[in-house]
Formats: C-alpha cells, structure tokens, sequence
C-alpha cells in the first residue's frame, strides 16, 4: 500500500467533473487534506464539451423552475446559496472572467471550456490537493467511523466523502451510474432515470428530407388531453429526426410522459405571431393579391421547403391561388402551421443526453449540507442528483452550487468530528 493510500484524507471527491473540480478547489481553500479520484485519465471531460466546447459556465437568471426534478424546493435552496454573481466571482478567482452572450448565457472568456479545465487544474496543484485519475471507484463502505474507497488494486480511506460521479449522459466521459450504485449502498432510493437534453428521432421520410432546415419554434408536449409543458427556441430537422435547443429543452418532459402513457409534440412554426392574427393576413392577402399562390404567401413567413412540406401533409395544393383558398381550406393550413403534430417515434438516449433526469432522492438529503441523511460524512454535488436543468447553463450552474454547498457541509462535519 502506498503513503497516499495509507494516508486519513479530510475529503475523498470522487468523480473530477464539474462539481467535483469545484468541490476540490473549496476544500483545498480550507486547507483539507483533498483527495479528488477520476475513473478516466483525465479530469473534466464534460466540461470540454459542454456547450460545443464553449462551455455555457451559467445563466443571468437562475431559479428553480429552469430544472426537472421532484423536489423543486430543496433545488431552490441549494441555488441560492450560491448565485449566477458568486459564480462569475468564484470563476474571477480562478483567473477565469466570465463574459454575456445571448438570451442570458454567460460564457468564460475565453469561451472555452479547455481553458476552465486548466484553470481548475491550476488552482488545484498549488493548494495540495491530491488528483488521481485512471483510478476508477467501485464501492464506498464506512467502517470504524472512515470510508473505504476501494476500487482496482487501491484503497483509500477518508473522514468525508462527496459523490461528484455524474449520471448516465455522455457514457463516453465515464458516466457510467456508478455513483447511483454506492448510494442505493447506504440506502438511497433513485427517482426513476431518463435521458434529458437529446435530439428526437422520426421514421417520417418527408421530415428526414427537410434535414438542415432550421427556424424558431414553440414546442408543446400533450398528454392526457392537456398542455403539460412547453418551450420556445431554434429547431433544426436533421436526417434522423429533430434537433436544438427547443428539442433538447422538451425531450425529458415527452421521455417521462411517454413512460405513463400516450405523449404528443406540437409545434407552432410562427411563434412570434398570434394565430388570430396570421388568420386576418391570410384573409388580407386572398383579397390583396388573389392570384398569389398560397406556397408563394407562405414563403414570406416559412423556408419554402417546410411550407411545402406542411402542406401536403393536410392534403392541401400549395399551387393554389389565394382566392381558392375558402375557409375550410384556411382553417387547415392555420392547423398545419401552428398545430402540426411532430412525428416523434424515440430519442437519441444517454449516447447523445447532455444530461440525466432522475437521480438521487432530494428528499433524502439535507438541502442546507447535502449531506446523506443515512449516513453522516457521506455528501452529493451535480448531476447525481434529481435536477437536470434546460439548456443555457443551468446544469453547470447546479454543479457550482452543489459543491459549494457540499464542501461547506464537509467543512462543518469535519469540525463536529474534532468535538465528539
């Protein structure tokens, strides 16, 4: 056995993604013997590829209804202890500025999430922290009041431990769900887990040739009869089926739904008009310009390729000339235009998820600490957790904050440990 291995670590982190990154830096500030652990052989490698490599580090405006999870109350109070300003500060501090982009986003300057991970990693040598990688964990037991970290040929023995292993998204970086096996260890129960955030695939050949069309959307998700979520943003058709940030946004609600029953996709292709509205144009237009074709009026409004598309899929000629069109007709084309059912036959599963829905009961955990409440020492941070966020960095934003929740709950076990 080594010294390292021989060594009462204060802190055993296992998993050196985001949270775990970030737990390690806030423990080794307070001068804790920190041992952050990482099964592939190198760390962050969710970073790297978050937000196509430009890393969204977090959102103006963060709260807990930009998440999916069954306890939205113990999500709202993990975010405030740590907000989008203490995120741009601690990132400061790393030597990391943080700059605005679109809608809300905050990006690293430079946008890149290479340039997170060094600054993580340069951060972390000077503080004492001590990063293995190629050092993959298989069970976390406590015994005579340490935990057991074992995996192959080692064996690491800590006061604390805080599980940063990620969920099921992006096998490839090492989500391979072991860190649900060591909490179901000590008792923990999982809320049901999905992919969240994946592209939608279709068996329709008309919408697979639209493939690379792209326009804002409103995407809503019906089940039971009734509206139950919905989300506006850029889609994109691609030659498996529907893409972007709308998509991803409204893929776990349509997985999760689809598990209890019948759940239907609606898109309306106009957004930014009221239907009401593009009704009275389509009447304005039938009396302006009669001779207009209805595939020429709905160019102005759609890529004519969609239009087309749309159409035929209601039986109706887009060859039309607008005073052919009578009220059956409009009627039709309003409900391919803001109603089309999408064909939505699956999703692209955990290869291609950007995150995990479900996860580890919040209810099981102290909010205040993230501490198990089964077993004292035993900590939580990022996607372990039931909480997967929309796209625009809010599942990094929940990364930050549950470390800096756990580390500050290592922090208070430790000493409570000194006074028994």
């Amino acid at each position: 056995m080594s010294a390292d291995e021989k060594m009462i670590w204060d802190v055993g982190i296992i998993g050196a993604g985001a949270s775990g990154l970030a737990a390690a830096v806030l423990c080794g500030r307070e001068k804790l013997k920190t041992l952050l652990l990482e099964g592939e052989a190198s760390a962050g490698a969710k970073i790297l590829i978050s937000g196509g490599g430009h890393c969204n580090i977090t959102h103006r405006e963060v709260t807990e209804k930009d998440y999916g999870s069954e306890a939205p109350r113990k999500v709202r109070h993990v975010l405030k202890a740590f907000s989008p300003e203490e995120t741009a500060a601690f990132f400061e501090s790393l030597g990391v500025p943080l700059v605005a982009g679109e809608g809300g986003k905050i990006f690293p300057s430079p946008s890149s999430g290479r340039a997170v991970v060094e600054a993580f990693l340069k951060e972390i040598r000077p503080l004492g922290v001590r990063i293995e990688t190629k050092k993959k964990v298989g069970s976390v037991v406590f015994r005579a009041g340490l935990f057991l970290i074992k995996g192959r040929d080692f064996e690491y023995f800590s006061k604390t431990v805080v599980l940063c292993t990620g969920g099921l998204s992006y096998p490839s970086t090492g989500s391979d769900g072991t860190g649900y096996e060591i909490a179901k260890a000590f008792g923990h129960h999982l809320i049901s887990l999905t992919p969240a955030l994946t592209p939608f695939l279709t068996t329709d050949p008309d919408c697979k040739n639209l493939s690379g069309v792209t326009l804002s959307v409103c995407l809503s998700l019906w089940a039971g009869g009734k509206k139950a979520s919905e989300s506006r943003g850029d889609f994109l058709f691609t030659h498996s089926g529907f893409s972007g940030p709308v998509v991803l946004d409204i893929s776990r609600h349509w997985i999760r739904r689809r598990t209890e029953g019948r759940a239907e996709v609606k898109a309306d292709f106009l957004p930014r008009i009221k239907e009401a509205d593009f009704r009275l144009q389509m009447i304005q237009a039938c009396r302006k310009t009669p001779a207009k074709t209805l595939k020429k009026f709905l160019s102005v409004f759609l890529p004519e390729r969609l239009a087309g598309m749309l159409l035929e899929k209601r039986g109706i000629d887009g060859n039309l000339i607008l005073n052919q069109l009578g009220r059956e007709a409009r009627e039709a084309v309003l409900k391919a235009l803001f109603h089309f059912p999408l064909p939505v036959n699956g999703a692209s599963g955990y290869d291609k998820a950007e995150a995990t829905a479900g996860g580890v009961d919040l209810d099981e955990v102290d909010s205040a600490t993230l501490e198990s409440k089964f077993q004292k020492g035993l900590f939580f941070a990022g996607e372990i957790l039931d909480a997967d966020g929309r796209i625009g960095g809010f599942n990094l934003q929940w990364a930050w904050a549950g470390a800096n929740v756990a580390s500050a709950g290592v922090l208070r076990r430790l000493r409570e440990r000194e006074t028994d």
